[in-house]
């Protein structure tokens, strides 16, 4: 893990970029989405594939991430089963979780 300060202003200046893209095109985006918040859901030590943790303090962090990536590998398979509300509800989600990340940090 980097020093903290650095972790946080490189996560923000990502998301930033990616924000951008998110007006144009939601969909394209959310795999840059999902790789972006598991980087900082491991930097910040949440074990995302652990069945405790999806059970411990940070699970809501987990499911909202978790609920999130799902729509995006749906997406990847077959974007007609998916619905720009199903992409709102992932691009919140990756948001929500974003946001606690730079916040409260590790679990």
């Amino acid at each position: 893990m980097l020093e903290p300060g650095l972790d946080r202003h490189e996560w923000e200046s990502r998301w930033s970029s990616l924000e951008e893209d998110l007006e144009d095109s939601p969909r394209d985006v959310l795999p840059e989405l999902d790789e972006l918040v598991q980087e900082m859901l491991e930097e910040r030590g949440y074990a995302i594939e652990d069945p405790v943790v999806r059970e411990g303090n940070g699970r809501d962090v987990v499911a909202d991430f978790l609920a999130a990536r799902e729509i995006t590998r749906l997406l990847a398979g077959d974007a007609d089963a998916v619905s720009a509300g199903d992409v709102a509800l992932a691009v919140n989600n990756y948001r929500e979780v974003y946001e606690f990340l730079l916040e409260a940090g590790a679990p």
